[in-house]
């Protein structure tokens, strides 16, 4: 592996892969452009094409070479940066069997075809009953052609047919998820009389599709919605419809919506809504958060306003916020779903966003009042008060930041005039099993991470060289030492192994441990001692420097909280504080 890494650096130059990505003027012998990373006027992000690296001088502070750039760009893992890299260069990696290789192509080229079999479809005219259902939907005919929707007809083997046609095998074409075999031995197109939607992974490739029934044959017999399969090149599970188009726009606006179905991200995307993307016939996942955390932690649930709906924005909440994420809900009152709104006023969809309320005032509404159209929850006797409580007690715990449990047990002492101790004494005696844990997330990649946030990306950086250069041990032990109060829990423990050598127990800390090596002697495998050791010393002062930042926006809340209670004597005692800090992060 380390070979093919060298053999891509050796064939690619650094100015050229981040030129395809963003405008780079000359500056000298080097390159420069404003930080694609984070909003600035003046260019402070340089490239040099002698050491094949790239820094930001500007507030970010990020560098690396030619692997790291694209893995930040596009929001990747390394062995994904890896596969898209080595076909830029032309090398074959040879962590693929041929015959995987093989099998992956194939099946990407035949959704290609079918994709493309689909599109002529829609556009001739023997089915123009589909075409006209799909633009009633208020869909114009650019959106259709940017994002490749077709039609199936209603054969039963017209696209079996043409593939074969197109030099495919019928069993290749069975493993994409296009046909399956009939007891006769026979072959059946899986989508028929469908509307056809194109699903691409986050390369941007066509790795599924999902079918929408047209109306007329909608008997509810069979589902109004059907996606491919499984497959080795898609899994549900782990791709979000949309994402490879708007994750720029993610990455730009700091926050995400989440909406339900095809529909309801076309017409978002319509309407200049672009921070969007859809979970598309399935649930919100640990692998889609994943994705998503490496962009932002602000989402904003936008499902359907029926019963069903609002239950499964709950649930999506509740994985969220046990994963860290700030969630917030926007409740459409009077319209279906957002593609609904969006066709009868695009203006009140974008108002409706910025209004969007945090998912635990949701939960009050939905559980203490009958504010929400279509609630069940109406207080009508003691018991049912009692159990509404405790609902709203478990989301409580459930959240993953102390600070918030504390604020939301205040605020529901407040909303229900039963004692603050009551309520964290009865909370606390609840067992909550967490729909999401913050200990590990699979990535694209298969491998165990956690969510990040940038103490924790420091942490690993610093962990990961630390191993890769443990001879640097004794002379940096001190140092590191002298900044064990800043490191998250877990990494805490990973370096305090690394320096006395104490043997990890805890199986999640191993496979953490492991990952963050193996990734480390990937990436930084080039690093000579005294490249190390500057690294690791400005690594050590970024942390520091993270932690008081933390603390700092901690202490505002805290602030915060006390102005509204009317507690002057306690909100000066934080302010000191505050100032405190912001003496030692200026020096």
């Amino acid at each position: 592996m380390d070979s093919s890494v060298q053999e891509i650096k050796n064939k690619l130059d650094i100015v050229e892969v981040v030129k395809s990505y963003i405008a780079l003027a000359p500056a000298g012998k080097n390159f420069k452009a404003c930080c694609p990373f984070h909003k600035e006027k003046t260019p402070s992000f340089m490239i040099s094409p002698d050491r094949q690296t790239w820094h930001c001088f500007g507030a970010c502070s990020e560098g690396g070479d030619i692997f790291k750039f694209v893995m930040k760009y596009e929001n990747l893992e390394f062995y994904e940066v890896l596969k898209i890299l080595a076909e830029k260069a032309g090398i074959e990696l040879r962590r693929l069997s041929p015959a995987d290789q093989r099998q992956f192509g194939v099946l990407y080229d035949i959704n290609n075809s079918a994709k493309d079999f689909f599109i002529r479809q829609l556009a001739d005219q023997k089915n123009k009953e589909a075409a006209e259902y799909i633009l009633s939907r208020g869909l114009k005919k650019e959106i259709l052609e940017e994002f490749e929707i077709g039609f199936a007809p209603a054969n039963f083997d017209a696209l079996t047919l043409y593939l074969i046609k197109q030099g495919f095998n019928v069993k290749d074409i069975e493993r994409a998820g296009l046909n399956f075999k009939t007891e006769r031995g026979g072959y059946i197109d899986r989508f028929r009389n469908r509307i056809m939607f194109p699903i691409y992974n986050h390369f941007g490739k066509t790795a599924g599709f999902s079918g929408r029934i047209l109306p007329k044959f909608d008997t509810g017999e069979i589902g109004k919605y059907v996606n491919s399969p499984e497959t080795p090149i898609f899994n549900k599970s782990k791709i979000l419809y949309g994402f490879s188009k708007s994750k720029n726009f993610i990455r730009e606006e700091k926050f995400a919506i989440l909406v339900e179905g095809q529909m309801d991200f076309l017409m978002c995307w319509q309407a200049g809504i672009k921070s969007v993307a859809a979970i598309s016939g399935t649930a919100l996942t640990n692998d889609h958060l994943a994705v998503l955390k490496r962009l932002t932690d602000k989402l904003i649930f936008c499902f359907d306003s029926d019963e069903a709906g609002l239950k499964a924005a709950e649930r999506s909440i509740d994985l969220a916020k046990a994963a860290d994420f700030d969630a917030k809900i926007l409740v459409i009152k009077d319209y279906k779903d957002p593609a609904e709104v969006i066709k009868s006023n695009p203006e009140l969809m974008k108002k409706l966003i910025k209004e969007a309320k945090p998912a635990m005032e949701f939960y009050f509404e939905r559980y203490l009042s009958n504010k929400i159209q279509g609630s069940r929850f109406k207080i009508q006797d003691l018991s049912e008060f009692k159990n509404n409580i405790k609902i709203i007690l478990v989301k409580i715990k459930n959240l993953a930041s102390p600070i918030e449990r504390s604020h939301w047990l205040r605020e529901l002492a407040a909303k229900t005039r039963i004692k603050e101790e009551a309520l964290a004494d009865e909370m606390n005696n609840l067992k909550v099993i967490s729909p999401a844990t913050k200990k590990e997330i699979k990535s694209d990649a298969g491998n165990k991470k956690k969510f990040s946030s940038r103490i924790e990306l420091i942490a690993d950086k610093l962990i990961g060289l630390m191993a890769l250069k443990e001879e640097l041990k004794k002379e940096l032990q001190k140092e590191i030492e002298k900044h064990f109060d800043y490191f998250p829990q877990n990494y805490l423990i990973l370096i305090k192994s690394l320096l006395t050598g104490e043997r990890l127990e805890d199986k999640n800390l191993i496979d953490l441990f492991n990952f963050i090596s193996l990734k480390s002697s990937l990436e930084w495998h080039n690093f000579d001692e005294e490249k190390t050791k500057f690294e690791i010393r400005e690594l050590l002062r970024h942390l520091r420097l993270e932690y008081l930042k933390e603390k700092r926006k901690e202490l505002v809340f805290l602030i915060q909280e006390a102005e509204k209670r009317g507690d002057e004597n306690q909100a000066t005692v934080i302010l000191k504080e505050f100032d405190e800090i912001s003496k030692i992060m200026i020096n």
